[in-house]
């Protein structure tokens, strides 16, 4: 037996199949996958993401702190509560220990990172702030669910009224504190919505309202397909210590300026952005009959260039697509092997549909 979020014996009850997630009994989906994956794109669905690790970061040294243990500044939201930003915390040689969201707050920060993340990031977080008056909590007694799609804020405005004009004004990447509750609009689909963490005690009555509203139950299958087509990286995959942001299409996080701002693993990251990175991460577009899959073979010109790094059919583009990371000087069109056949398949950035719209 796993962990199991506040939801745990609602997801049974609704139907859901469980399986193991980085330790973790989670909805893989309440019958159909693709039913779901495009609920969430034409309507609203709606995901247990319980299982990440909400940890508050509070005291005189937090921004301190957060400036020197991410690669991205919070510096950059630290003058807005409820602003958020998106970030690498690194090792020192440059590779990502997690990636994660970070929001300012009125007395501080919270985070949220990864489920299969969570005892190795918290033991790194808890070694960094020993040199800084901070200290940090994690909050194991909330619960998180993630309302998504075009009809999401609706939604929720519809089962919580009280907090309507708040959502109303609510900016993508940016949250608001109401009483316990707290709402960030942020997601990983590709789609409009709402991250809410919330009192564990309020989880089940908030799912079942948003279910009897319309809101479409989701698993994390669906999760996994609609990322993909976002173009969002998963650790394990895309991510891993091994790996440089610079490799992973993840440059645009890393905050260079001000040039006297110290952070861990930045002099690694100079000295790859000075000597180049030999690789980077890559989108894959498949129109044959074929199913793109991790650790799938990238050829150029018979030359191997590269690996799948994630895979799955589309169900919104109706072909199959992949995240790759192959090397730099990749051209617009490459091979993949599947079962010992070479396929053709299109090299595009990393981004296949946006608000249910059709990027490639």
């Amino acid at each position: 037996m796993g962990n199991r979020t506040p939801l745990y014996e609602t997801h049974l009850e609704m139907g859901a199949k469980i399986v193991d997630f980085g330790g973790w009994d989670m909805p893989i989906h309440y019958g159909s996958q693709i039913e779901e994956h495009h609920q969430v794109r034409r309507g609203a669905g709606m995901f247990d993401v319980s299982h990440m690790a909400v940890v508050d970061v509070r005291g005189p040294q937090a921004k301190d702190y957060l400036r020197y243990l991410l690669a991205n500044d919070v510096e950059l939201i630290a003058a807005e509560p409820g602003k958020a930003l998106y970030s690498a915390m690194l090792n020192p040689e440059g590779g990502i220990i997690d990636d994660l969201i970070v929001y300012s707050g009125a007395d501080g920060f919270r985070t949220v990172l990864n489920c299969a993340n969570r005892d190795k990031d918290l033991a790194w977080m808890g070694r960094v702030a020993e040199n800084f008056d901070v200290a940090l909590a994690e909050r194991t007694e909330l619960a998180m669910i993630a309302v998504q799609g075009p009809d999401a804020l609706e939604r929720v405005a519809q089962v919580r009224p009280d907090v309507r004009d708040v959502i109303a004004t609510l900016k993508p990447f940016h949250s608001v504190s109401q009483n316990e509750w707290f709402i960030a609009r942020t997601g990983y689909t590709g789609e409009d919505g709402l991250e809410i963490i919330l009192p564990a005690d309020d989880a089940v009555a908030f799912w079942r309202a948003l279910a009897d509203a319309g809101v479409h139950t989701c698993g994390l299958g669906a999760r996994d397909t609609l990322r993909l087509e976002a173009g969002l990286n998963l650790y394990g995959q895309e991510l891993d210590e091994t790996v440089s942001p610079l490799e992973a299409n993840m440059a645009w996080t890393l905050a260079w300026q001000p040039e006297d701002r110290d952070f861990v693993g930045r002099k690694a990251l100079e000295a790859q952005r000075t000597q180049g990175v030999p690789h980077k991460l890559v989108g894959l577009v498949l129109r044959e009959r074929g199913i793109l899959r991790p650790g799938q073979p990238v050829f150029m010109d018979d030359a191997k260039v590269g690996a799948v790094t994630s895979g799955s059919f589309s169900p919104t583009l109706g072909v199959s697509i992949a995240l790759a990371r192959v090397a730099q000087n990749i051209g617009t069109h490459a091979v993949v092997e599947i079962r010992s056949k070479r396929l053709p398949v299109q090299v595009v950035k990393p981004g296949f549909v946006r608000k249910g719209q059709a990027l490639v």
